[in-house]
């Protein structure tokens, strides 16, 4: 390769730099809270963002908002929706792309609807002029009454041929160049100009800046650093020497329309080379090499479930008497898990009738939910969340409007009892505005962070006064790390040692039954076969199995000894 050949590329090719990634909304035409509340979660979702994974919904701006962070948009993998806003200007000057993944009603990948307010405002200005291609979907424009140059757009440049049917137009923006009608005949996809020397690469979308596909505007499947790909580097190549696969070092695992060498945090790998939020059927998850993948089941899988809205609970608000049988020995949740006051009232449009809280208990085989954990509602006479006991990892990879993994909001619980939690992988907590609720802010939740900017809204609870003159307090057993509620199960870690899940002033080393010997602060139960000490150490170690030597255990020496065989003492001296 030439000296300076990939400076040289680079300097006149967008796809070498590295992208800022965001997770995008699915919130529809749902407000979140007054206007200013969703427009700083607007903000907090796409501020610093260069390619959206899901969708881009701009929503309930009001007149003199500034939208200025929307600049640094450039591709959405979902759909673009733009309504119900008052706000006369939206900068999205440098989207390029809008791939259509998702599409909203299922049809449109671009929808501008009713941005107007009184006294003829509204939107006026929407300078997509570096808008070049989407993928997949229709254009629809609607009720834009102050919103200039609707006509002037070529769609069928932009648009695939397949979709202009389902075009649904009143208004527009501003001209632009063209890349695809005005092509010459021998050009696959898009071009610069006219001439049959001015065909992009077939790998291009929305445009080149030249034949080659180092030279496309966006990427039409994959960007791999400068270059655009039909599919990223596999992480496998054949070897025909010694007929076998052998690891590519130039391997690369897709993440949405990017070729990138190691999957964000957050997501999990698979042997195929993709990044994904969940592992597919006969598939689990498995911490490796520092990171999450997936393995295939040896037998039978645990129980990998649909959350709320995912499948068939895709149109589902909340869990309720008609689905909590669906979640049976779930472990692990693909999604997220709502429970909402209708799930307790019933809903007589849907016939649904109100959930037995007994049914709740079905949710403590739950070990694993792979979005967030919505609680705003809870049977009145439960005192703390028994029913999540046992869930140990929130990976927060779906948020709820964008920002919390964790919201428990509203209950008459005491405690939240979540004493099995170890993780939450992203997004923020709220537990706000539970009268009754102690604790809550004795826990240190950055020790169950996976990143260094989630944070906690703890707020309206009880007060903290409140709660130690009624004796709502951590149990002495606990360490500082605080505590899930009153009982020494329900500590975040222990000051001394654990036995089990349980914190306890000591283990029954020199005295007490069963005796046990301590492993990185916790009581293990010796072998049955170890004989107690009176005042001295019964045993060392875990009995091992197949284990093919003399082995102190029992303050007594064995040999050639296996679990589970007769074990005989060698002669005392």
């Amino acid at each position: 390769m030439p000296a300076g050949f990939l400076e040289n590329i680079c300097k006149h090719s967008k796809l070498c730099q590295v992208y800022s990634f965001c997770q995008g909304t699915s919130n529809r035409l749902t407000q979140l809270g007054t206007f200013e509340d969703h427009f700083l979660s607007l903000q907090r979702m796409f501020n610093n963002c260069e390619v959206v994974l899901g969708n881009l919904e701009i929503t309930y701006v009001q007149k003199n908002y500034d939208l200025s962070f929307l600049k640094t948009i450039q591709e959405v993998a979902g759909y673009v929706l733009i309504a119900l806003n008052t706000v006369e200007k939206i900068p999205l000057e440098n989207l390029q792309i809008i791939r259509g993944n998702t599409l909203y009603e299922n049809t449109y990948a671009l929808a501008v609807l009713s941005n107007y307010g009184e006294n003829k405002t509204g939107l006026r200005e929407l300078p997509m002029r570096n808008l070049q291609e989407i993928l997949t979907g229709a254009v629809r424009f609607s009720n834009n009454p102050v919103l200039c140059y609707v006509d002037t757009i070529q769609w069928r440049d932009i648009v695939q041929d397949v979709f202009l049917s389902n075009m649904s137009m009143e208004s527009q923006n501003q001209p632009r160049s063209l890349t695809k009608i005005i092509c010459a005949q021998q050009c696959s996809r898009r071009c610069r100009g006219r001439s049959p020397s001015d065909c992009c690469h077939n790998q291009c979308a929305a445009g080149c800046t030249g034949p080659r596909e180092s030279d496309c505007l966006v990427c039409h499947r994959f960007r791999d650093e400068a270059t655009c790909k039909d599919t990223c580097p596999p992480l496998m190549l054949y070897n025909p020497t010694t007929y076998q696969m052998d690891v590519n070092p130039e391997g690369k695992y897709s993440f949405g329309a990017t070729c990138v060498k190691k999957c964000p945090r957050n997501y999990v790998v698979t042997d195929h080379g993709s990044c994904v939020r969940a592992c597919g059927p006969d598939y689990y998850e498995v911490e490796e090499d520092g990171a999450r993948k997936c393995k295939k089941c040896d037998g039978p899988c645990r129980k990998v479930c649909n959350g709320i809205g995912i499948g068939e609970f895709k149109d589902t608000l909340s869990i309720n008497a008609t689905n909590i049988k669906h979640f049976k020995y779930c472990t692990s949740i693909s999604g997220d898990l709502h429970i909402l006051p209708v799930a307790f009232k019933g809903d007589s449009f849907t016939r649904t009738p109100p959930l037995d809280p007994r049914e709740l208990d079905i949710l403590k085989t739950v070990k694993e939910i792979t979005g967030f954990l919505l609680i705003q509602a809870w049977p009145e006479n439960w005192t703390d969340l028994h029913a999540f006991e046992n869930l140990e990892i929130i990976r927060g990879r779906t948020k709820q409007h964008g920002q919390f993994s964790l919201a428990v909001v509203g209950l008459n619980i005491t405690s939240l009892g979540l004493r099995s939690l170890k993780e939450i992988s992203d997004g923020d907590v709220v537990i706000s505005g539970n009268r009754n609720l102690c604790y809550a802010n004795t826990i240190n939740w950055k020790k169950f962070f996976g990143t260094s900017n989630q944070k906690t809204k703890i707020m309206t609870n009880r007060a903290q006064n409140d709660c130690k003159a009624t004796g709502h307090v951590c149990n002495p057993l606990c360490s500082s790390e605080g505590c899930w509620g009153p009982s020494p199960r329900d500590c975040v870690s222990c000051q001394n040692v654990s036995r089990g899940r349980e914190c306890v002033e000591k283990c029954n080393v020199l005295e007490g039954e069963p005796r046990e010997f301590v492993e990185k602060s916790e009581c293990i139960q010796c072998h049955p076969e170890c004989l107690p000490q009176d005042m001295n150490i019964t045993c060392t170690g875990r009995v091992r199995s197949s284990t093919l030597r003399s082995t102190l255990l029992c303050g007594k020496v064995f040999t050639g000894a296996a679990a589970g065989t007769a074990m005989i003492p060698a002669t005392p001296k």
